[in-house]
């Protein structure tokens, strides 16, 4: 069975007033297996952030069903959403969301203080973690004492700390400069090498390169589909552009 089922997904949205109905998601059909890495991309508007919404669980489609597990999160009431995120997810964004008032230790810990864990737990469970991403001589640093690459390990480390089956990567890379984000992938490469499984939504083709299949989202369906497999990141990305080109200039597909 498949980690995430999503069928049917269709998501409208009423304007204010009520007055017009904009379609955002019209009838997204995927799966994805446990330890696999996929990209989602498409243009602006295309859907893909609804998507990612509706599978964090921050909103509900209009119909169809998300099932992690098989269990069906769209009929979750409002207090078990937020106790299946905390158990389920891990959650990395562009912009980090860390508090600057709190180290970097505390942010990571946040997750586990939401859950009522003991400290010590606690303690045991980051040692591993800050070790493997390079970011235990700054658990005591603010966020603002930091640079944008070491804040995004920061992020990920939060996310990994409470042992997810899922990782919702939201355009990770986007703060970054192209150093920080080329080490941020090749993490998030070894990590997903341990069998973590992540789902990353992303407008650039170099960052969708590192995942092993992007699906591509266009006017609120799955366009199309591409698999690594025994591909070079090289070969990978220029599939990805490929692709790209025919979202934008709205070409058909040739397999």
């Amino acid at each position: 069975m498949a980690l995430l089922e999503v069928t049917n997904i269709k998501k409208i949205y009423s304007t204010r007033f009520g007055g017009n109905k904009v379609q955002a998601l019209s009838n997204v059909t995927f799966s994805i297996e446990k330890g696999e890495f996929v990209a989602i991309m498409g243009e602006s508007g295309s859907g893909k952030t609804t998507l990612l919404n509706i599978l964090a669980s921050l909103d509900r489609p209009t119909s169809g069903e998300v099932l992690l597990e098989g269990k069906n999160i769209v009929h979750l009431t409002e207090k078990e959403i937020s106790a299946f995120r905390r158990k389920n997810l891990g959650f990395v964004f562009q912009d980090f969301n860390l508090l600057d008032t709190f180290s970097l230790r505390d942010n990571i810990y946040l997750p586990l203080v939401l859950a009522g864990e003991d400290y010590r737990e606690m303690e045991q469970k980051i040692r591993p973690i800050a070790q493997a991403l390079c970011i235990t001589e700054l658990l005591d640093k603010y966020p603002y004492e930091v640079s944008g690459g070491q804040k995004q390990r920061a992020a990920v480390a939060r996310a990994l700390i409470t042992d997810p089956k899922l990782i919702l990567a939201d355009e990770p890379t986007g703060a970054l400069d192209s150093k920080a984000a080329s080490a941020l992938l090749s993490m998030f490469g070894e990590i997903n090498d341990e069998g973590q499984t992540i789902l990353m939504v992303t407008h650039s083709a170099q960052a969708a390169s590192h995942a092993s299949r992007v699906l591509f989202i266009k006017d609120g369906e799955v366009f199309h589909q591409i698999y690594k497999g025994s591909k070079s990141r090289q070969e990978m990305y220029q599939m990805i552009a490929d692709t790209l080109t025919i979202l934008t200039t709205g070409g058909e597909y040739h397999a």
